[in-house]
């Protein structure tokens, strides 16, 4: 009865992680399909001028995320530096609104850059942190409604720019999205409440540990986590550039805009009960298991793209997607929050985001940008398929068995461990 009580009182503390989920990850709902769009069509950049903005933050966030990770340990602050983060992020996303110019988005996207791509690593940290002792199901019931809120904004926010964003001039009508500029101050808005909910955030207990000067020296000698952050960065770097060119896939399979939003809502449909069924793949499969099922699933998924050319059935492998990030998403942090000290829970989801996002990110859409230009984009998915197929294979060997301390700890523990 007593481990109940604790596990009602983890969950009611839940509900402002909860909310900071559902308004952080609705704003990237709205910032990530349509950026690239933004800078294109209604900023007047070139092609190259585009790659060089999106290329900043993974650029940047490889040197921002471990520091602010390491800032968070040693100070034990890290719900405190959360809300900073956010809250400059904030701002960050309403200058980058006004900028005008290559050079004047480039700066404002330097600056967004250095707080906003340390938030998700950061606020994973803090998430397995309070729910420590909330139960196995806890992390996948807080984390799916930053699911749903990404996906209500998706499907809100050209509402929202329907009747709100376009002025009544002649020239707007020349683009292909007039009014696009409205999603700077929508999603600087929602940010700004997810700083404001992040001050509420508990701040004592597993949440507040700190590391000493040098502790950080730690994960150097950490042989499970280093493991991990090659087999992390292996991963990723098959998974990113055919996201990232999944339009151009689909494009060139004879598919428009309308088929790319068509599967994008079966991907975020299938993965929504994944993401809340995570406790149960925690307790059957482990997060080492995950990750092998994340990898091999993903592997599948490229594959058949390559081969597959009915439509119909095109569409329904892209429900395998849900399955890759349920697996490779959530379990990548939630098996390194069991293999990393706790005290450098932050600089080691920190390093991770780099590794993943940053090195790995650029590796791969470079490489992939490069497939494409020289054998097509069914090349592409069909290097990247059997790359993952043999990444999974090999997972058991590369990934150390995460061991169990205690029954009571070991099941927070990997309960509490956790994109896009």
């Amino acid at each position: 009865m007593a481990q109940l009580d604790v596990i009602i009182f983890a969950m009611w503390r839940s509900i402002p992680l909860t909310l900071f989920w559902f308004t952080y990850f609705g704003s990237l709902g709205i910032f990530y399909p349509l950026f690239s769009l933004y800078l294109r069509e209604n900023a007047g950049l070139t092609g190259s001028q585009v790659g060089i903005v999106l290329a900043i933050s993974p650029l940047i966030g490889m040197i921002a995320q471990p520091l602010w990770g390491q800032i968070a340990d040693r100070t034990g602050a890290r719900g405190r530096t959360l809300a900073l983060l956010t809250l400059g992020t904030a701002f960050g996303y309403l200058w980058l609104g006004v900028a005008r110019g290559f050079s004047s988005i480039v700066i404002a996207m330097v600056a967004l850059a250095l707080v906003g791509t340390a938030v998700f690593p950061l606020m994973t940290s803090v998430s397995l942190a309070i729910l420590r002792s909330a139960g196995r199901h806890a992390f996948g019931h807080v984390r799916v409604w930053g699911t749903i809120g990404f996906f209500a904004l998706v499907l809100i926010f050209p509402w929202i720019l329907k009747h709100y964003g376009a002025p009544g001039s002649a020239a707007p009508t020349q683009l292909a999205q007039p009014g696009l500029e409205l999603m700077f101050p929508v999603t600087a808005a929602l940010v700004f409440v997810s700083a404001v909910i992040a001050w509420f955030l508990p701040s004592k207990g597993a949440v507040a540990m700190r590391a000493a000067r040098g502790d950080w020296r730690e994960l150097l000698h950490n042989r499970a986590f280093l493991r991990f952050l090659f087999f992390s960065l292996v991963a990723n770097f098959l998974m990113h550039g055919p996201m990232w060119l999944f339009p151009l896939f689909v494009r060139s399979r004879g598919g428009d805009v309308e088929t790319i939003r068509s599967m994008w809502i079966l991907m975020l449909t299938i993965e929504i009960p994944l993401v809340l069924l995570t406790g149960s793949g925690i307790k059957r499969l482990g997060a080492r298991g995950m990750l092998t099922v994340g990898v091999l699933v993903g592997g599948a998924r490229w594959l058949l793209c390559a081969l597959v050319h009915d439509p119909v059935l095109l569409f329904a492998v892209q429900a395998l997607h849900g399955i890759t990030v349920v697996g490779l998403n959530l379990g990548s942090p939630l098996y390194l929050d069991v293999v990393a000290p706790e005290k450098l829970r932050s600089t080691a989801q920190g390093v991770l985001s780099m590794v993943s996002a940053g090195i790995a990110g650029i590796a791969s859409n470079a490489t992939s940008g490069w497939l494409v230009d020289h054998g097509g984009t069914d090349l592409l998915y069909l290097i990247c398929g059997v790359g993952c197929l043999a990444l999974g294979l090999a997972s058991f060997w590369i990934l150390p068995a995460v061991r169990r301390q205690d029954s009571v700890r070991q099941e927070m523990a990997v309960t509490s461990e956790t994109l896009t």
